[in-house]
């Protein structure tokens, strides 16, 4: 049983969790918590860290994973594990995971792709909310300019709920670039902008279709919205002059979502 804090594996926990750097360096990251451990792929998972007080009053489902983990479960005090957890109450289990690989060929596979195109998004929290989003509507794939905030941040990872293991993603050097190459496929690309030209819910989206959502504060860059095929705008009332960019890509996916229903 690990029982300090100056354990070299509680120091790599530590480093992965605080440091992008790290991370991209062993192409490793951390999930905690019940759920985030039974839905890791289990050809994924690398090492596992349960806290002692964990260890004695496991779940059924969670001893079932164990046992099928081939040793690579690490006990740890209850105060060490602390340590090594990045939330406020932990569940008192992690695991060390490989990170996830996708190209956007596997993306476009679907017969009529339906993509997120993400600019320079900054909020750990906003990121993980599109991802499960996404997967809710049925989304094949999400692409990210290398402005985006690191998909593997503990707080991203929370925020997917699961969805960062089942949902396609991949980070693109040149986003302008990307949207060109959409377009040779025929998917029509759609930017989300507050003067968009039409309103989201009168356009189609049942052909192959991607939606450009831009940073938190400033929006997509112009040069970027020009790019697409065109713009799109969801109605305010009052006040309000825009929504979390979270909330207005979950609007734009769950239309397109619903049109490919009907």
């Amino acid at each position: 049983m690990i029982t300090s804090p100056s354990n070299k594996n509680v120091k790599e926990v530590i480093q992965l969790m605080q440091k992008a750097k790290v991370r991209k360096e062993k192409q490793l990251f951390v999930v905690e918590g019940v759920k985030m451990f039974l839905e890791a792929p289990a050809e994924k998972i690398v090492k596992i860290y349960a806290a002692e007080s964990f260890i004695r009053e496991m779940p059924p489902e969670c001893e079932e994973k164990l046992a099928a983990s081939d040793g690579c479960l690490e006990t740890v005090a209850d105060d060490v594990f602390r340590k090594m957890s990045d939330t406020k109450t932990p569940q008192g289990i992690l695991c060390v995971v490989r990170q996830l690989s996708c190209s956007m060929e596997e993306m476009l596979a679907a017969e009529e792709p339906l993509l997120v195109l993400l600019e320079d998004i900054q909020d750990p929290g906003n990121l993980g909310t599109i991802f499960r989003a996404g997967e809710g509507a049925g989304v094949t794939g999400i692409l990210m300019s290398g402005g985006t905030v690191d998909v593997y941040n503990p707080k991203t990872i929370r925020s997917t709920m699961g969805s960062i293991y089942r949902m396609p993603f991949l980070y693109v050097a040149d986003l302008k670039e990307t949207v060109g190459k959409l377009q040779e496929r025929k998917i029509a690309v759609h930017a989300a902008h507050l003067r968009g030209a039409a309103v989201y819910d009168e356009c189609g989206y049942r052909n192959g279709t991607a939606f450009l959502i831009g940073n938190e504060a400033n929006g997509l860059r112009e040069e970027t919205a020009e790019c697409a095929d065109d713009s799109v705008k969801i109605p305010m009332a009052g006040k309000v002059e825009s929504l979390n960019a979270a909330v207005a890509a979950s609007i734009l996916l769950f239309e397109a979502a619903r049109q490919r229903r009907r």
